[in-house]
């Protein structure tokens, strides 16, 4: 305890390491990991700039870290978030490892952080009408980028989930995709309908003559290796400001369109025309978390026939 004890005080990069393999331990995707490592090290940062260490970390140090990265990185809002979510997990760690007593995260994101504030009035991500997404959709002209927008709205896949897809992965007789497995996912095998299709396979043309050394379904123009995760957010956000569904100056969550809510434009009208809520679980790939759901058996052309009769038309 005693060593430990100095780790602590002198050593917190080998601590944020300890925590980055519990997460992994824990199951924690990759991609949650890389960003919580990322906020830790900022904070360490900081903290070693004022000459401060994790055990002095109180609510003074809390307010100075809040006026740092909102004032002085001038981050969103949702990025503060990000960045005490992550030291808050951080503590935890601490709390389980016997190396501190108390998260002093808690109280303070309680109090200072408008995501744990009790509204009830709080708008949701942002929705957009079934028209509005024939809209953006039909407005891309670039068959890449096309191919993204209406392959995120007809699955509801996660960005990563859309990243690792390679070519072998799209089933061509039944109009279906086998994802790489991934901790947050369960079903792995989504379907697409006639309009996915059509963009998917203009795509693919223009591709063949790309000829990336790649199996990547979707690749970058310029390296010609596989699409990254801020090339894909910027494609999608570049669209959606274009036609007014994104405000990047807007501190509203209502007002920003990320490709996360392709997924919840997805969920939302598959239930709005009257899928049954375990077929959309199930086409959303969440883990079952209730019990009753191990005796909950799905057809899989059961599945497929109900995805074809409710999944809205974009007019492609």
């Amino acid at each position: 305890m005693e060593r430990l004890s100095l780790v602590l005080v002198h050593d917190s990069r080998k601590l944020v390491e300890g925590f980055c393999d519990d997460c992994l331990l824990r199951n924690m995707t990759t991609e949650s990991v890389r960003r919580y490592k990322s906020c830790l090290l900022i904070f360490g940062d900081f903290l070693t700039g004022r000459g401060a260490t994790i055990r002095e970390v109180d609510k003074w140090v809390l307010r100075e870290f809040l006026q740092y990265v909102r004032f002085d990185r001038h981050v969103k809002e949702k990025t503060v978030e990000n960045y005490f979510s992550a030291v808050s997990a951080f503590y935890d760690y601490l709390i389980f490892e016997e190396l501190l007593q108390m998260n002093p995260v808690s109280p303070f994101r309680r109090r200072y952080l408008r995501s744990y504030k009790d509204d009830a009035n709080d708008p949701g991500r942002k929705l957009l009408i079934v028209e509005e997404m024939s809209i953006l959709v039909n407005s891309i002209l670039d068959p890449r980028d096309r191919a993204i927008a209406v392959l995120f709205a007809k699955t509801g896949i996660r960005r990563n989930e859309l990243l690792s897809l390679d070519i072998d992965d799209v089933n061509w007789f039944e109009y279906s995709i086998t994802l790489k497995q991934t901790p947050k996912r369960s079903n792995r095998v989504v379907f697409f309908d006639d309009e996915c299709a059509i963009v998917l396979k203009r795509w693919l043309k223009v591709r063949e003559k790309l000829n990336p050394r790649t199996k990547a379904l979707f690749v970058s123009y310029q390296s010609l290796k596989r699409f990254d995760r801020n090339g894909l957010y910027t494609v999608v956000v570049k669209y959606a400001a274009n036609l007014g569904f994104h405000n990047p100056d807007s501190a509203k969550l209502e007002d920003h369109f990320s490709p996360h809510c392709f997924r919840h434009w997805f969920t939302t009208w598959l239930r709005r025309n009257g899928m049954p809520r375990e077929f959309v679980k199930e086409l959303r790939g969440d883990r079952r978390k209730e019990a009753m759901d191990i005796y909950d058996h799905i057809d899989h052309d059961e599945l497929r026939r109900a995805y074809l009769a409710y999944i809205p038309k974009l007019g492609i």
